[in-house]
């Protein structure tokens, strides 16, 4: 019976007032069942017919990050665990999942509270309806929920005084109007090429997707990850000769962990093409081998306004120049320590770190280390 139901996913947008948040992210199995009965009275109005599907709800508040995630994890395990519960005749149809002693029924279901800070929490849910009323209530969903979905006086009172916070507004909103409101706000803040490779990974992970962010660093979704060319021989390829080539590039590297955070948070591997994949919160770029016949690879820390350590840049001094190995680009808050070791050690390079107080660039427009001073 159950195998033949079809999931309808949606969520209950929860709108904090004033910069606040809830004394917790997780209801209890008792208070999960009270929220899914005050949800049943709000969408019976909206959606006629739902009696005869199956409402299920996950007891937690979950960041949007959490829940567009590919193959949708949170709420393929609400799927999974409200089909294992058989359906009893004359038994409401309105199943929930909360903490027992504690702990969630399943790790999926555990809000992290690493994304705690949002303005706005959602709480997941679904219909499981039969086969031949699902496409009429999944519509419907779509058509009403957005326009009149608004939470009712009950369930947002509830809501408020269980977790100890204050709503703005309370609203219910299927799943694709929540990639459509995440689309928004990643153009509002000039992501709209990340979202191109995000939805691709979301909604067609088989195809391949491409898109060109804002300066120009090509971004390539396959086989379930982000590839990009590594930046500095991109940048040397496209990017400009003017005095401003260095101001141009830290702004490539800024835009390169924006992407790079919002991919990890929607758990969408970063790897430069070519090379193997890692999650580790860096990139190294690889230039050349060490020459043995050269002193050993020293570390070169370009630096720039907002980034900090923009990128690391191993070589070894030579006649005229430096002999560039490798760069490396820390892109999470906590990967410079970790890209350091690597280099250090992928490289046998001195683990002194020579800080260049800018980004250093060639006149070729690529990312160097200083010549050696002849003596």
């Amino acid at each position: 019976m159950n195998e033949s139901l079809i999931a309808c996913p949606a969520v209950l947008a929860l709108e904090l007032a004033g910069g606040g948040s809830p004394d917790r992210l997780e209801l209890t199995r008792d208070e999960a069942q009270t929220l899914a009965s005050l949800m049943a009275n709000d969408l019976r109005p909206l959606l006629p017919g739902i009696e005869t599907a199956r409402l299920a709800v996950a007891g937690a508040m979950f960041d949007g990050v959490e829940l567009l995630r590919p193959g949708f994890p949170v709420f393929a395990t609400l799927e999974e665990l409200a089909r294992r519960i058989p359906r009893v005749a004359g038994a409401s149809g309105v199943v929930a999942f909360g903490t027992h002693e504690g702990h969630m029924p399943a790790q999926p279901l555990v809000p992290d509270p690493a994304y705690v800070g949002g303005p706005m929490r959602l709480i997941p849910w679904m219909l499981l309806a039969p086969a031949d009323q699902a496409e009429d209530l999944a519509s419907g969903m779509e058509v009403e929920l957005v326009g009149r979905g608004e939470a009712g006086t009950a369930t947002a009172d509830f809501l408020m005084r269980t977790l100890g916070m204050r709503l703005e507004h309370a609203r219910y909103l299927s799943r694709n109007d929540v990639l459509a409101l995440t689309c928004v706000q990643y153009e509002h803040v000039n992501l709209a090429p990340l979202w191109t490779v995000l939805e691709s990974a979301l909604l067609t992970p088989y195809k391949d997707e491409t898109a060109l962010g804002s300066r120009g660093l090509p971004l390539h979704y396959a086989d379930g990850r982000v590839g990009i060319p590594g930046p500095a021989a991109w940048f040397a390829r496209a990017g400009s000769r003017g005095n401003d080539a260095a101001h141009e590039f830290a702004g490539t590297l800024f835009e390169l962990r924006q992407y790079a955070a919002l991919l990890a948070a929607h758990h969408v591997p970063l790897h430069l093409e070519g090379e193997p994949a890692q999650t580790a919160g860096y990139l190294i770029e690889p230039m050349a081998e060490a020459d043995p016949d050269l002193p050993p690879p020293a570390l070169y820390a370009h630096e720039a306004a907002g980034l900090g350590m923009a990128a690391i840049t191993v070589a070894q001094p030579a006649p005229g120049k430096a002999r560039v190995l490798a760069h490396g680009y820390p892109l999470a808050p906590d990967a410079l320590a970790p890209l350091l070791d690597a280099m250090v050690e992928r490289y046998d390079a001195t683990a002194e770190i020579h800080a260049l107080g800018k980004v250093l660039l060639d006149a070729e427009g690529k990312l160097s280390a200083p010549a050696p001073v002849v003596h």
